[in-house]
């Protein structure tokens, strides 16, 4: 069974996740995802996250008239409220979350503050990667050298 929390993923990940203010123009926002090869960024305020500003919010907006990406602020098309999940959380409840939410990122909380962003891709990543280990570990207690010969007869009539 994999029991890996989301606060083991975002301690495993170890990066804080990016952030900008309201006032970041999409310009700025992308140069900034780009340089850190991230895929959003999550708006902060006064010391709190107000939303998350992502690449598909940029496709999406991207083809509004009058959209310029040197004038627009990140936060006139964030997302919001922020989809979170609580640290406890492990790999398959988070995948619950990013299918039911319909998202790609989930905000881990822990004692009423915010501890990391998940991206789906780091949950799927650290399910196959405890995954793997597990069948290294089952491939080095199980021999089948004892049954290299063993076949089923069929009987014939």
């Amino acid at each position: 069974m994999i029991n890996i929390t989301a606060e083991e993923i975002v301690k495993d990940i170890g990066e804080e996740p990016l952030c900008v203010s309201p006032e970041t123009t999409v310009y700025e926002a992308v140069k900034l995802m780009l340089e850190k090869n991230s895929h959003a960024v999550l708006i902060r305020k006064d010391g709190d996250y107000v939303g998350i500003w992502t690449e598909r919010d940029l496709m999406k907006n991207t083809v509004l008239d009058g959209y310029d990406p040197k004038t627009t602020k990140v936060s006139d098309h964030m997302s919001f409220p922020l989809k979170t999940a609580p640290h406890t959380d492990n790999i398959f409840r988070l995948i619950d979350k990013f299918l039911g939410y319909q998202t790609r990122h989930l905000l881990i909380e822990k004692k009423g503050k915010y501890i990391g962003l998940l991206y789906s891709r780091d949950v799927i990543r650290s399910g196959f990667t405890e995954r793997t280990k597990q069948l290294r570990e089952l491939d080095e207690m199980v021999s089948l050298e004892f049954y290299e010969n063993w076949k089923w007869k069929k009987k014939h009539s």
